[in-house]
């Protein structure tokens, strides 16, 4: 079965990992280039879902509310405010963690990325062309402020994960 908005986004994840895990290769050093594009890559993945794939795919289901979309964008915001501190182990580990479950919500049978396919069919070629043209997001400096912290553990909280619970349990 052709499935080419699936494959693309499981691509892009399979890129997307492949760019953490160089970032992260040499005994626990950052390199910063490869987080970089790791950092700008997500984040454009992010626009891409939230911007074009969730609201054609509402487009096509007539408006109608699709329940996965809402957990989705909960996990969106805090990978988002992950992103804003400069890369060390914990928030490494704690991304990681919530890229695994937030990507097999995606990716299973049934997942956002089935239900998407199936929504937009007629569409799928207009749907693709708009993520391929879709521009990197402009990224701002790190932020290691302890206001980001608290803000980030509360995105992480609104989305079901709790940080400090998550560095305990790996």
């Amino acid at each position: 079965m052709d499935r080419p908005i699936f494959q693309y986004f499981e691509e892009d994840h399979r890129r997307l990992d492949q760019l953490l895990a160089n970032a992260c290769a040499v005994d626990g050093k950052v390199d910063t280039e490869c987080y970089h594009r790791f950092r700008t890559g997500l984040l454009r993945h992010i626009k891409m879902e939230e911007k074009i794939l969730f609201p054609a795919a509402r487009k096509a289901a007539n408006g109608k509310f699709i329940p996965l979309a809402d957990k989705l964008r909960l996990d969106h915001g805090a990978i988002t405010a992950l992103l804003v501190f400069p890369p060390d182990k914990d928030v490494i580990k704690v991304l990681n963690y919530i890229l695994v479950q937030h990507n097999q919500l995606e990716e299973q049978a049934e997942g956002m990325y089935d239900i998407c396919e199936n929504l937009t069919g007629e569409y799928t070629e207009d749907v693709l062309a708009q993520l391929r043209q879709t521009p990197e997001v402009p990224v701002n400096p790190f932020n290691s402020s302890e206001n980001a912290f608290e803000a980030t553990k509360r995105a992480l909280s609104r989305a079901g994960y709790d940080y400090n619970e998550i560095l305990s349990s790996i």
